[in-house]
Protein backbone atom coordinates (compact mmCIF):
# COMPACT_ATOMS: atom_id res chain seq x y z
CA UNK A 1 0.00 0.00 0.00
CA UNK A 2 2.89 2.31 0.86
CA UNK A 3 4.48 1.70 -2.53
CA UNK A 4 1.23 2.53 -4.29
CA UNK A 5 0.82 5.75 -2.30
CA UNK A 6 4.41 6.72 -3.02
CA UNK A 7 3.96 6.14 -6.74
CA UNK A 8 0.72 8.15 -6.80
CA UNK A 9 2.48 11.03 -5.05
CA UNK A 10 5.26 10.93 -7.64
CA UNK A 11 2.67 11.10 -10.40
CA UNK A 12 0.88 13.99 -8.68
CA UNK A 13 4.11 15.92 -8.26
CA UNK A 14 4.98 15.39 -11.92
CA UNK A 15 1.57 16.71 -12.97
CA UNK A 16 1.91 19.78 -10.73
CA UNK A 17 5.37 20.43 -12.17
CA UNK A 18 3.93 20.27 -15.70
CA UNK A 19 1.10 22.60 -14.69
CA UNK A 20 3.55 25.13 -13.27
CA UNK A 21 5.69 24.93 -16.40
CA UNK A 22 2.58 25.40 -18.52
CA UNK A 23 1.64 28.49 -16.52
CA UNK A 24 5.08 29.95 -17.13
CA UNK A 25 4.38 29.60 -20.86
CA UNK A 26 0.79 30.85 -20.60
CA UNK A 27 -0.90 34.01 -21.81
CA UNK A 28 -4.14 35.89 -21.34
CA UNK A 29 -7.12 35.41 -23.64
CA UNK A 30 -6.48 38.81 -25.21
CA UNK A 31 -2.81 38.00 -25.82
CA UNK A 32 -3.87 34.69 -27.38
CA UNK A 33 -6.07 36.49 -29.91
CA UNK A 34 -3.30 38.97 -30.64
CA UNK A 35 -0.85 36.12 -31.18
CA UNK A 36 -3.17 34.41 -33.67
CA UNK A 37 -3.57 37.68 -35.58
CA UNK A 38 0.19 38.33 -35.62
CA UNK A 39 0.94 34.83 -36.86
CA UNK A 40 -1.71 35.10 -39.57
CA UNK A 41 0.08 38.17 -40.96
CA UNK A 42 3.11 35.91 -41.46
CA UNK A 43 1.06 33.04 -42.88
CA UNK A 44 1.58 30.91 -39.77
CA UNK A 45 -0.50 29.20 -37.09
CA UNK A 46 0.03 28.72 -33.35
CA UNK A 47 1.52 25.28 -34.03
CA UNK A 48 5.20 25.88 -34.73
CA UNK A 49 6.19 24.31 -38.00
CA UNK A 50 2.56 23.38 -38.58
CA UNK A 51 1.05 22.80 -41.98
CA UNK A 52 0.02 25.84 -44.02
CA UNK A 53 -3.37 24.14 -44.20
CA UNK A 54 -3.96 25.24 -40.58
CA UNK A 55 -3.77 28.94 -41.46
CA UNK A 56 -7.26 29.30 -43.02
CA UNK A 57 -8.77 27.59 -39.97
CA UNK A 58 -6.97 30.04 -37.70
CA UNK A 59 -8.30 32.96 -39.72
CA UNK A 60 -11.85 31.62 -39.58
CA UNK A 61 -11.61 30.90 -35.87
CA UNK A 62 -10.38 34.39 -35.04
CA UNK A 63 -13.59 35.72 -36.60
CA UNK A 64 -15.64 33.14 -34.70
CA UNK A 65 -14.08 34.17 -31.40
CA UNK A 66 -14.74 37.80 -32.14
CA UNK A 67 -18.43 37.04 -32.75
CA UNK A 68 -18.74 35.14 -29.46
CA UNK A 69 -16.98 38.00 -27.67
CA UNK A 70 -19.55 40.45 -28.97
CA UNK A 71 -22.70 38.38 -28.75
CA UNK A 72 -22.51 35.94 -25.85
CA UNK A 73 -23.85 37.00 -22.47
CA UNK A 74 -23.83 35.11 -19.19
CA UNK A 75 -27.36 34.21 -18.06
CA UNK A 76 -28.46 35.70 -14.70
CA UNK A 77 -29.17 32.18 -13.42
CA UNK A 78 -25.43 31.38 -13.65
CA UNK A 79 -24.00 34.61 -12.27
CA UNK A 80 -24.43 33.94 -8.55
CA UNK A 81 -22.74 30.56 -8.69
CA UNK A 82 -19.88 31.99 -10.74
CA UNK A 83 -19.34 34.83 -8.28
CA UNK A 84 -19.28 32.43 -5.32
CA UNK A 85 -16.56 30.23 -6.82
CA UNK A 86 -13.29 30.20 -4.83
CA UNK A 87 -9.99 31.46 -6.21
CA UNK A 88 -8.61 29.26 -8.97
CA UNK A 89 -6.59 29.29 -12.15
CA UNK A 90 -8.20 28.09 -15.35
CA UNK A 91 -5.59 26.57 -17.60
CA UNK A 92 -6.93 26.19 -21.13
CA UNK A 93 -4.99 23.94 -23.48
CA UNK A 94 -5.81 24.98 -27.02
CA UNK A 95 -4.58 26.05 -30.48
CA UNK A 96 -5.75 28.84 -32.75
CA UNK A 97 -6.75 26.47 -35.57
CA UNK A 98 -9.06 24.32 -33.40
CA UNK A 99 -12.72 24.71 -34.37
CA UNK A 100 -14.18 23.55 -31.05
CA UNK A 101 -11.85 25.92 -29.19
CA UNK A 102 -13.09 28.89 -31.23
CA UNK A 103 -16.60 28.21 -29.96
CA UNK A 104 -15.77 27.21 -26.39
CA UNK A 105 -12.81 29.30 -25.20
CA UNK A 106 -14.66 32.64 -25.55
CA UNK A 107 -17.42 31.22 -23.33
CA UNK A 108 -14.81 30.24 -20.71
CA UNK A 109 -13.46 33.79 -20.84
CA UNK A 110 -16.94 35.27 -20.37
CA UNK A 111 -17.45 33.12 -17.27
CA UNK A 112 -14.04 34.02 -15.84
CA UNK A 113 -14.78 37.73 -16.31
CA UNK A 114 -17.65 37.41 -13.83
CA UNK A 115 -15.31 36.44 -10.98
CA UNK A 116 -12.07 38.32 -10.33
CA UNK A 117 -10.79 35.25 -8.45
CA UNK A 118 -10.77 33.17 -11.63
CA UNK A 119 -7.58 33.69 -13.61
CA UNK A 120 -7.91 32.24 -17.12
CA UNK A 121 -4.61 31.38 -18.79
CA UNK A 122 -4.15 30.06 -22.32
CA UNK A 123 -1.53 27.35 -22.87
CA UNK A 124 -0.70 26.16 -26.38
CA UNK A 125 -1.07 22.41 -26.65
CA UNK A 126 1.68 21.67 -29.14
CA UNK A 127 4.28 23.65 -27.16
CA UNK A 128 3.36 21.96 -23.87
CA UNK A 129 3.20 18.28 -24.72
CA UNK A 130 3.91 16.98 -21.21
CA UNK A 131 0.99 18.90 -19.76
CA UNK A 132 -1.31 17.81 -22.56
CA UNK A 133 -0.35 14.19 -21.97
CA UNK A 134 -1.48 14.54 -18.35
CA UNK A 135 -4.99 15.50 -19.46
CA UNK A 136 -5.86 13.31 -22.41
CA UNK A 137 -9.46 12.55 -23.36
CA UNK A 138 -9.88 8.83 -24.02
CA UNK A 139 -6.20 8.70 -24.90
CA UNK A 140 -6.46 11.62 -27.33
CA UNK A 141 -4.90 15.11 -27.20
CA UNK A 142 -8.32 16.66 -27.75
CA UNK A 143 -8.71 20.40 -27.26
CA UNK A 144 -9.82 22.68 -25.84
CA UNK A 145 -9.13 21.22 -22.42
CA UNK A 146 -9.99 23.27 -19.35
CA UNK A 147 -8.10 22.48 -16.13
CA UNK A 148 -9.51 24.07 -12.96
CA UNK A 149 -6.46 24.38 -10.71
CA UNK A 150 -6.20 25.49 -7.08
CA UNK A 151 -2.68 26.92 -6.70
CA UNK A 152 -2.92 27.04 -2.88
CA UNK A 153 -3.58 23.33 -2.36
CA UNK A 154 -1.87 22.45 -5.66
CA UNK A 155 -4.80 20.32 -6.73
CA UNK A 156 -6.83 19.96 -9.89
CA UNK A 157 -10.46 20.54 -8.90
CA UNK A 158 -12.06 19.64 -12.22
CA UNK A 159 -11.48 19.38 -15.95
CA UNK A 160 -13.73 19.97 -18.94
CA UNK A 161 -13.45 19.41 -22.67
CA UNK A 162 -13.04 19.14 -25.52
CA UNK A 163 -16.67 19.93 -26.32
CA UNK A 164 -20.11 20.00 -24.65
CA UNK A 165 -22.14 16.79 -24.52
CA UNK A 166 -24.44 17.71 -27.39
CA UNK A 167 -21.54 18.52 -29.71
CA UNK A 168 -19.80 15.32 -28.61
CA UNK A 169 -22.87 13.34 -29.68
CA UNK A 170 -22.74 14.98 -33.12
CA UNK A 171 -19.05 14.20 -33.39
CA UNK A 172 -19.50 10.56 -32.40
CA UNK A 173 -22.40 10.08 -34.81
CA UNK A 174 -20.19 11.28 -37.68
CA UNK A 175 -17.00 9.49 -36.68
CA UNK A 176 -15.29 8.20 -39.81
CA UNK A 177 -16.88 10.85 -42.05
CA UNK A 178 -14.83 13.42 -43.96
CA UNK A 179 -13.46 16.19 -41.71
CA UNK A 180 -15.32 18.90 -43.64
CA UNK A 181 -18.64 17.12 -43.09
CA UNK A 182 -17.99 16.87 -39.35
CA UNK A 183 -16.87 20.49 -39.15
CA UNK A 184 -20.01 21.77 -40.90
CA UNK A 185 -22.35 19.77 -38.66
CA UNK A 186 -20.54 20.86 -35.51
CA UNK A 187 -20.73 24.47 -36.68
CA UNK A 188 -24.49 24.11 -37.11
CA UNK A 189 -24.79 22.66 -33.62
CA UNK A 190 -22.77 25.42 -31.97
CA UNK A 191 -24.75 28.10 -33.82
CA UNK A 192 -28.06 26.61 -32.70
CA UNK A 193 -26.94 26.06 -29.11
CA UNK A 194 -25.69 29.66 -28.79
CA UNK A 195 -23.06 28.73 -26.20
CA UNK A 196 -25.55 27.75 -23.50
CA UNK A 197 -24.48 24.13 -23.13
CA UNK A 198 -20.81 25.01 -22.86
CA UNK A 199 -21.51 27.63 -20.19
CA UNK A 200 -23.95 25.46 -18.25
CA UNK A 201 -21.58 22.48 -18.12
CA UNK A 202 -18.62 24.56 -16.97
CA UNK A 203 -20.61 26.52 -14.37
CA UNK A 204 -21.88 23.22 -12.97
CA UNK A 205 -18.26 22.23 -12.23
CA UNK A 206 -17.56 25.29 -10.10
Amino acid sequence: MGLISSKMEEIREAVIENIQEGLENSMSYEAYQELIAELLEKGESTTKGGSEALVPFSELNLRRMSRWDRRFEIEPEWEEKIKQAPAQIWIVLTEGWCGDAAHCVPIMQKIAEKNENIDLRIVLRDSNEDLMNDFLTNGSKSIPKLIMYDPVSETVKNTWGPRPAGAAEVFESLRGEDYEVINVELQKWYNKDKGRSTAAEIVELL
